[in-house]
């Protein structure tokens, strides 16, 4: 069952895609090429390089360590081809909305007529101006994921956005009025997000002139070889009360929780791992937590994780008579860190979506389908979220509607 509802329709899309567009292809060749000899060594041609870049592809992104820097291999191959696999895959996605409105128009139509006696059959005959028009509608519809994605891997992923935000505690020390934390999400290092940008978000980062720098994890994606180098990328990060992080889902399953913990250590990096940490200013003092990635319904770090609907375990991380902060990179800790008594939980994961419609509308996120908190500030009784949308990627090396982003923000005492 959930392979029927999950995994299934995803192939047919995929697959339809690819089908679809081969056809369509085909259709544009036969229509300027008339000699059938040359149609058929193009066909030849285009579908042998097309099987080779796939199983390339798919050859390279298992053979060896992920690269730390961006080789021509992935840029003009790799790029390119996942560009085309999304691209195509969301493009048919268009295509098959289009067919069901159209036979739903049909049906309606139909239906309608033989309330009045019309004979299904006698269709008006649309005029070549609104035919004309429609055609253009439906391929610049079909055309704009390509735009889009293209878009989102020459631009929008590396398109970085400093977010300053403020926020009101009411149980924040007095002594913290004005306190600035720095948070950077979602490195996930790799040819697309390579050490060299990583080192440029770092300085941007500490331009902000942070108090403290908060790291909420998944420094990897899978591949655990490029730990060391993520680390030492993120060495320069600077802010008087230190840099504090905790670890995402992708470090899990990279398994290098604990050699990144030690990675980091030793560069004067804390990961809090179930840990807590007294901030201290002239006798006042903040309190901060950090805890590993907590599973969800949807998805689980495995064995040894909280539960993020009762994240047993964090209570006796927190302090009463203080404001609290907590570091969980699953936004889905939220509910119940602001029942235990957080103040202000600081989270990533959801990328904002990464492949998002939010300038249309924020609900046009695929991340809104595991968790309504995708991106941005939250608000509910007992505390407050923010949700960053992180800096890397994953799969699609492309960010459209999502930038990627550093926060600043502002702790203020409410009034």
């Amino acid at each position: 069952m959930p392979f029927v509802f999950g995994f299934a329709p995803v192939l047919f899309v995929f697959l339809g895609g690819q089908i679809y567009f081969l056809l369509r292809a085909g259709v544009w060749v036969n229509r300027r090429i008339r000699s059938r000899s040359v149609r058929l060594s193009l066909s030849i041609a285009a579908s042998a390089l097309y099987c080779l870049l796939f199983a390339a592809n798919i050859w390279w992104a298992a053979d060896g360590p992920t690269p730390t820097r961006m080789t021509l291999r992935d840029a003009l191959v790799r790029a390119p081809f996942l560009w085309w696999i999304f691209s195509s895959t969301v493009a048919f996605s268009v295509v098959v909305f289009i067919w069901l409105i159209r036979l739903a128009a049909q049906a309606v139509t139909w239906s309608a007529r033989g309330l009045v006696g019309q004979h299904p059959t006698e269709d008006a005959p649309a005029s070549p101006a609104r035919r004309q028009w429609l055609e253009h509608a439906v391929t610049a519809a079909v055309a704009a994921p390509f735009v889009a994605g293209a878009y989102g891997l020459l631009y929008g992923r590396l398109n970085l956005q400093t977010t300053e935000q403020t926020i009101h505690l009411a149980r924040l020390p007095k002594a913290f009025d004005g306190f600035r934390i720095v948070q950077l999400s979602d490195i996930h290092i790799g040819p697309f997000m390579d050490e060299d940008q990583i080192r440029k978000f770092v300085r941007i980062a500490n331009s902000l002139k942070p108090d403290l720098i908060a790291l909420t994890g998944d420094f990897l994606t899978f591949d655990p070889s490029p730990k060391r180098v993520v680390v030492n990328a993120l060495s320069g990060l600077r802010a008087p009360f230190g840099v504090f992080g905790c670890l995402g889902n992708h470090d899990a399953w990279a398994r290098s929780e604990d050699a990144l913990t030690e990675l980091f250590a030793d560069c004067g990096i804390r990961m809090l791992r179930q840990q807590r940490v007294d901030l201290r200013i002239s006798g006042e003092r903040l309190n901060l937590a950090g805890i590993d990635y907590a599973n969800s319904h949807h998805l689980s770090a495995g064995p040894g994780h909280m539960n993020s609907r009762t994240l047993e375990g964090l209570k006796p991380l927190l302090v009463p008579d203080t404001a609290n902060i907590l570091l969980s990179h699953n936004p889905e800790t939220f509910d119940r860190a602001a029942e235990l008594g957080v103040d202000l939980s600081l989270a990533g994961h959801t990328h904002g979506g990464q492949l998002a419609l939010e300038f249309i509308s924020p609900e046009l996120a695929p991340s809104r389908l595991v968790t309504p908190y995708v991106a941005g500030w939250f608000q509910r009784p007992g505390g407050q979220l923010y949700v960053n949308r992180g800096i890397g990627t994953i799969a699609a090396p492309m960010r459209v509607g999502a930038p990627p982003e550093i926060t600043a923000f502002e702790l203020r005492r409410e009034v």
